[in-house]
């Protein structure tokens, strides 16, 4: 993008500074807040004791011994961030016994609804009262039941449609528990021996139970009690491991021996072993400790990934905790003196509570988690036990002892989806307590994972303050007024913000004008994205949901704890990562802390579609900034790993983000984005990042951008490919446009690579190859591949995309192209008209191979012939057929293809025609140049004054020849004409004689052999001695019988087949009387006696001797005259012993005759 496609858009905007994203496993959520809970004319401060949800009626018990009763109002069903407001509907002072209630009164305990009876259950002040719901009204006549410590419901692993007759309720007096079921009256179950309940969890026939001073297990069917370990490890009373009958006895309750009778459990438990030596535990219960768990749960999920990471467990807690709950047969020493600031932590915590109030909650089925600790101001400890009383899993470290603990997740408040089904969360405890801050005393909320290896520590959540709207201040709260529990029914909570990151959106491409379009786009977008908008807010709509039952209240407010969605969770993890933008250029940002948050969910197993598409989410956030962050840095100032470039990529490839994103962040590349008609797609809480790094990609002003350095060309390009290698699978969206976009883009980078590096270095770089493999290998944005190419001058890689699509005649014409002069940026194409040649060879096309064939010809009519002389090539050539498309389209190259029929092919029926050729441009270029008859006249003279031994005439003009066409001709019309290809090779002798008649001076050699071939050997032999004074050929002549003087220059001779010894003897003899008429009496003397020497069998010595001058010496004929008569004695003798030879076979045949004769012996014939 250039600036002033910026300017159009305005200045790049710096990015606001928001509030973060809480990263905390819960948030806050306000479910009522400021509530008028004194009644009229009361002076004491009242605070919320309890609180009950059943549908939409909402119970909040007071310290003020009351009961306010809110109605639900629906909200908008259009709006789905909404929650329904609450109107007061009564207030209700439930009864209570003034002589049983504590001092101070607690006011409202607990409220316990039963939706199968329609009954709810009311302790206040020590007092349980029963009322029909949903008005509260009294129910069983007014009954109450005085003295009562606690208050609870039934089996936790049964639900109340499985108990038929009604609901079963646990009521704990002085002296007893009673099971009691509640229908049309109350019905006593059983009674259980165990004085003073403060608190109780029971699972099918086990139920953990606590007073003020230990817990116990109890077995309710058997009435055996199994005694656990003290609240406080400082009250050395209580025993714990022992087993009790405690089955109900009026008289007394007669307390075990330590053994179990038949009925119950014959074993013991170690718990009081356990508690005494937290302080002093062996290295491997130290080391299960850490871990967290003892035993895994089966079916839970995988670790949690979304803990900050920067909270590590203090082991400062847990050694003061050790300490302090070591317990020994020595009494504990006195504690160190404390600092005024823990002094005033001990006050402030002393002043609402002196006891510590036993904890019970149910994870699992099969597990209790109990709290202890040594006072309500130091640390406190969570044991989890199994129904058998043995410890499990690993303890759980509480800052400061809880003042409530609930269960969160798994068993307890398993989530409901919008399916209706039930899905398993994660497992948390939650707790309520407090901290001294910088800013005083504040209570907090512990959040532990009891479900894993809770080794990113422990999570405080700040219980929000109260606000006061008339002075506009917060009001400090009273501590210990904070309490947590799982109400009775689900809340759902819808985070918008969730449907804003995860629902899809469109992304604007800064220069849309300019972006790639398919033909579909003529159809209008508005509308079909309208729609798509709608549909995805509705999608939207239901990924934002969350259910939770846990509520949180304090002073005059209460709030849900809600689990925070995990996209919002591991979206804050990153957003903690990035530093905020300054100077409108971004600082670098924690990139350990992304690949931190990446890793902790490789393992994540998503369960829901709201988790699955969060983690995709953050998966692309992740990559996409990691990606970008590399691309915006440069490498010689901030250099980063290979490890983590390495991930970044992977991280871009692996999480499908669409690749189009990428690539419009590169101002290089952003043209090469085919949008499509429904345009690019993505997560919305994407578009923010993609918009703040196009804008930081493109703030150099250039267009390369961040292109500038290699390691970043190179990285992209690896990105592209990696896509490249995803065609074909079939989960793509947008299929073509995707890649059509990733071809175009990765064509475009190499282009870019290969030309700059070209430019520098002058030499092709390694990038040419994977263009080269690109194009070879077929890309899907074919016109816009034409368009890049045609743009940057690459011809040559433009017909290799040709040759991709069997485009043969657009490969043709590009390399015609360039052989033509048109430039070709690459230089790449080697020997043009010879891969033009090659290439035609291969093709069918008749009407390409007639156009660019010709085409060639005219060019370089040897290659142009060769196209349709080359027998291996796919279509087949008649010769007439070409030599009339030669003529027509490429006339000069016709005596190239006419030389390769007769010389190359044999085709001696196409001579007469190359004959015509020669002759034609022999004649032509003596008719109108005396410089090419002087040439040819010198030749002569050249020749015939070299001495003897000298080459033949013909060897003489090849090895002198002239580099003109018309000599190469001539030199090739003898060989024609010389009868080189046969006796039976036969010309238009009277035409060519025509032809040449007016150059017979200049065309010596060629009337030579016309005259042979006209039996005028006298005249041949003439001119072969004074015309030419070529004596060899005039030899070669006689012995060949007249047919030839120009034959091939290796092989034998092939002399006429009609020729005799007496023709070869009579031509010899013409030659010696030419012989005997050469001028120069040296050189005649000197011819004739070699001839007579050499060929002195076919003369006649009487006739020689009668030729030869008188004048000449017998020495000068000796040589002939010695072979003459040695041949004739030779004669003679060869008579003489043919003669005895005969004779003697003749008495041998007449030998064997007599012989024959005297064997058969005598025959007598009679007369007839």
């Amino acid at each position: 993008m250039d600036d002033a496609q910026y300017d159009a858009r305005g200045p790049p905007r710096k990015r606001r500074r928001k509030a973060p994203t809480s990263t905390s496993s819960y948030v806050f959520r306000p479910l009522l807040e400021d509530i008028a809970l004194a009644p009229e004319d009361y002076t004491s401060k009242v605070h919320i004791t309890c609180i009950e949800l059943w549908e939409s009626n909402l119970y909040i018990g007071t310290s003020a011994a009351e009961i306010l009763h809110y109605v639900a109002i629906p909200p908008d069903p259009a709006d789905i961030t909404a929650s329904p407001s609450y109107i007061f509907a009564s207030r209700l002072q439930p009864t209570f016994n003034q002589t049983s209630a504590a001092s101070p009164a607690p006011g409202v305990q607990q409220i316990l609804v039963l939706p199968k009876v329609s009954k709810a259950c009311i302790l206040c002040n020590g007092t349980l009262t029963f009322y029909s719901l949903p008005e509260l009204s009294p129910a069983f006549e007014n009954t109450v039941v005085p003295g009562c410590s606690w208050l609870g419901g039934g089996n936790q692993n049964q639900s109340d449609d499985e108990d038929e007759d009604g609901q079963t309720v646990t009521i704990c007096v002085k002296s007893r528990i009673r099971l009691v079921r509640i229908a049309d009256k109350p019905q006593k179950i059983r009674n259980i021996d165990f004085p003073g309940c403060l608190a109780i969890a029971r699972r099918d026939n086990f139920a953990c139970v606590a007073d003020a001073q230990a817990y116990a297990l109890l077995d309710v069917e058997n009435q055996q009690k199994i005694s656990l370990f003290p609240i406080s490890s400082l009250d050395e009373n209580a025993a714990g491991g022992q087993v009790e009958d405690i089955s109900f006895h009026p008289e007394a309750s007669r307390p075990s021996s330590g053994v179990a009778d038949s009925r119950g459990h014959g074993r013991s438990t170690s718990l009081g072993t356990f508690v005494s030596g937290i302080g002093r535990r062996s290295p491997q219960s130290r080391s299960q400790e850490r871990s967290g768990r003892n035993t895994p749960e089966p079916g839970l999920r995988a670790a949690s990934p979304l803990r900050p990471p920067d909270r590590p467990r203090s082991g400062s807690v847990a050694d003061d905790t050790a300490r302090r709950l070591s317990v020994s047969g020595k009494p504990l020493p006195p504690p160190p003196e404390r600092t005024s600031s823990q002094m005033a932590v001990r006050n402030t915590a002393a002043s609402f509570s002196t006891k510590m109030t036993p904890h019970i909650c149910s994870p699992t089925p099969t597990e209790f988690l109990l709290t202890t600790g040594t006072s309500p101001e130091d640390p406190g400890v969570g044991i989890f036990v199994n129904l058998d009383g043995d410890v499990v899993r690993g303890t759980l470290q509480f800052d400061r002892y809880p003042t409530s603990v609930v269960a969160d997740g798994n068993d307890q408040t398993a989530i409901v989806s919008a399916t209706g089904i039930q899905q398993p969360q994660e497992g948390y405890i939650l707790a309520s307590t407090f901290q001294l801050k910088e800013d005083g005393h504040r209570e907090v909320i512990e959040v532990h994972r009891w479900d894993i290896d809770n080794a990113n520590g422990t999570e405080h959540l700040d219980v929000p303050f109260p606000f006061d709207e008339d002075n506009s201040e917060d009001i400090e709260p009273v501590l210990g007024q904070a309490r947590l529990r799982v109400i009775l029914s689900h809340h759902s909570t819808s985070f918008l913000e969730v449907a804003e990151r995860l629902r899809l959106g469109r992304l604007r491409l800064p220069n849309g004008d300019q972006v790639q379009k398919t033909e579909s786009d003529a159809v209008p977008i508005d509308a079909a994205e309208e729609k798509r908008n709608r549909e995805e807010e509705a999608f939207g709509q239901r990924l934002g949901a969350q259910s939770s039952r846990v509520v949180l209240w304090s002073g005059s407010s209460v709030w849900w704890l809600i689990r925070n969605p995990l996209v919002l969770r591991l979206d804050g993890m990153i957003e903690t990562a990035m530093i905020s933008w300054m100077d409108e250029r971004q600082q670098e940002v924690d990139r350990s802390q992304i690949s931190r948050t990446v890793s902790s969910i490789q393992e994540y197993e998503a369960i829901t579609e709201t988790e699955f598409l969060s983690l995709k989410y953050i998966r692309q956030k992740a990559g996409l900034i990691l990606f970008a962050d590399t691309l915006s840095r440069d490498p010689t100032v901030s250099s980063i790993s290979n490890t983590e470039l390495r991930m970044a990529e992977n991280l871009m490839v692996d999480n499908g983000l669409d690749p189009r994103i990428l690539v419009s962040m590169i101002p290089l590349l952003r043209e090469e984005v085919f949008e499509g008609q429904q345009g690019i797609w993505l997560h919305n809480g994407l578009i923010g990042v993609v918009e703040e790094y196009t804008q930081v990609l493109a703030g150099s002003g250039s267009i390369e951008g961040p292109l500038r350095h290699n390691e970043s060309v190179n990285m992209i390009k690896r990105y592209l490919v990696g896509w490249r290698q995803r065609k074909g699978f079939g989960s793509i969206a947008d299929e073509t446009e995707v890649f059509q976009s990733v071809d175009a883009a990765l064509l475009h980078l190499l282009l870019y690579q290969d030309g700059q590096h070209s430019a520098k270095s002058g030499k092709p770089s390694a990038a040419r190859a994977e263009l080269y493999s690109l194009v070879d290998s077929g890309v899907d944005c074919f016109g816009r591949a034409v368009v890049l190419l045609e743009q940057s001058g690459r011809l040559y890689v433009l017909s290799r995309l040709y040759q991709n699509r069997k485009m043969v005649g657009k490969v043709l014409e590009t390399w015609r192209r360039i052989i033509d002069g048109e430039e070709d940026a690459g230089n790449e194409l080697r020997d043009g008209e010879n891969e033009v040649r090659k290439y035609l060879a291969k093709i069918r096309d008749i009407n390409l191979i007639h156009e660019y064939g010709t085409w060639l010809a005219r060019r370089n009519a040897d290659l142009g012939v060769k196209v349709f002389a080359d027998d291996n090539s796919r279509v087949k050539f008649q010769p007439e057929d070409v030599v009339k498309l030669l003529q027509e389209q490429a006339p000069d190259a016709v005596k190239v293809y006419l030389e390769h029929l007769v010389f190359g092919k044999k085709k001696v029926q196409y001579a007469n025609r190359l004959i015509t050729y020669y002759l034609d441009s022999v004649l032509q270029v003596l008719e109108t140049s005396n410089e090419a008859r002087s040439m040819l006249g010198q030749s002569y003279e050249s020749y015939r004054a070299l001495q003897p031994p000298k080459p033949t005439y013909r060897q003489f003009i090849i090895d002198n020849a002239v580099p003109v066409a018309w000599w190469q001709d001539r030199l090739r019309l003898l060989e024609l004409l010389g009868g080189s290809h046969g006796a039976d090779f036969s010309y238009d002798l009277d035409n060519i004689l025509g032809r040449i008649e007016p150059f017979e001076q200049d065309l010596v050699p060629e009337s030579i052999i016309l005259d042979g071939r006209q039996g005028r050997h006298k005249q041949a032999l003439r001119l072969l001695t004074h015309g030419l004074g070529d004596y060899h050929t005039a030899i070669n002549y006689c012995l060949m019988g007249g047919a030839s003087i120009f034959h091939p220059i290796s092989g034998s001779l092939t002399p006429n087949e009609t020729s005799t010894r007496e023709d070869q003897a009579t031509l010899f003899g013409y030659l010696l009387t030419e012989f005997l008429r050469i001028e120069d009496a040296s050189n005649r003397v000197e011819r004739t006696s070699e001839l007579l020497e050499r060929f002195g069998r076919w003369y006649d010595v009487r006739e020689v001797l009668g030729v030869i001058p008188e004048s000449w010496s017998v020495e000068l004929v000796s040589g002939f005259l010695v072979s003459a008569f040695r041949r004739l004695v030779h004669d003679k003798h060869e008579g003489m012993v043919v003669k005895a030879l005969s004779g003697a076979e003749n008495l041998q045949v007449a030998a064997a005759f007599a012989e024959k004769c005297k064997i058969a012996g005598a025959q007598i014939e009679e007369a007839q």
